[in-house]
């Protein structure tokens, strides 16, 4: 309701990409769930990416922010759901491969009970789901490397 309001309409690309981070963490700062702290503030104000802030500050091993962690945790979630739709979709028995900045920042996160719960809960599906192993694509250039070897092969 609260990302329906600001944009009409909320798909799973509005929510679970990168754009989507500070969107999530925006509802948990307004609607009050978590408080944001002062030098957070400072920071995401001067930011022109809020993103690498609020994951660096969610995964922060000494001291993890909680309206961060929130967030990410809340996106790893909707990932994971997103994720698990996929996979019933196309009957990814091979794999669901996950790609893109976001998977790759997050992969401690990933590999957390938070996405695979996620990714798992679909009813009379969970153990098919169970079977199919989800891979994160680290190489940053993971996209061209395709593209090129496509090309290569005159495709």
């Amino acid at each position: 309701v609260y990302l329906r309001r600001r944009f009409g309409h909320v798909s799973y690309e509005r929510v679970c990409s990168g754009s989507g981070l500070p969107d999530v963490y925006t509802f948990f700062r307004d609607t009050r769930r978590h408080d944001e702290p002062g030098w957070l503030a400072a920071a995401l104000a001067d930011a022109d990416d809020p993103t690498p802030i609020i994951v660096a500050a969610a995964l922060d091993a000494a001291r993890p922010c909680p309206i961060c962690r929130a967030a990410v945790d809340t996106f790893v979630g909707v990932l994971g759901a997103e994720a698990g739709n996929l996979a019933l979709k196309v009957l990814a028995t091979g794999g669901v491969y996950l790609a893109g900045g976001m998977p790759a920042r997050l992969l401690p996160v990933l590999d957390s009970s938070t996405f695979r719960d996620a990714f798992h809960r679909k009813g009379r599906y969970a153990e098919l789901l169970r079977r199919i192993p989800v891979h994160v694509i680290t190489h940053p250039h993971a996209a061209l490397l395709g593209a090129g070897h496509r090309a290569i092969e005159g495709v």
